[in-house]
């Protein structure tokens, strides 16, 4: 189910990303930023924040569940990798926190 848009806003940008056993799953990216501290470790690393188009992922609120991932393209070939270090969570959430807050 694709989510619409007014004439004023982009398209959605929609990815599929496959769980642990294989199955795909169809995810709405929300924000992409790319780090440019040049005293971060991930100088230059690119993470995107996506939520799930499936109504089951989300919380007791009824608020979608964000997924972030650091990822690398290539042309039309886009490598997603998990975030496992707690130091580059804490900066994507915090970036991730500080982006929303200027978009309100």
């Amino acid at each position: 189910m694709a989510k619409e848009r007014d004439e004023h806003h982009e398209e959605a940008e929609i990815i599929s990303i496959a769980d642990e056993n294989g199955e795909e799953s169809d995810f709405e990216v929300i924000m992409k930023f790319e780090v440019d501290d040049p005293e971060s470790k991930y100088m230059a690393q690119k993470y995107m924040m996506v939520v799930p188009l499936d109504d089951d992922d989300q919380d007791d609120d009824g608020v979608d569940e964000v997924y972030a991932f650091r990822y690398e393209e290539e042309g039309e070939h886009l490598t997603l990798y998990t975030i496992e270090e707690e130091e580059e969570w804490d900066m994507v959430e915090e970036t991730f926190n500080t982006l929303l807050a200027e978009f309100d």
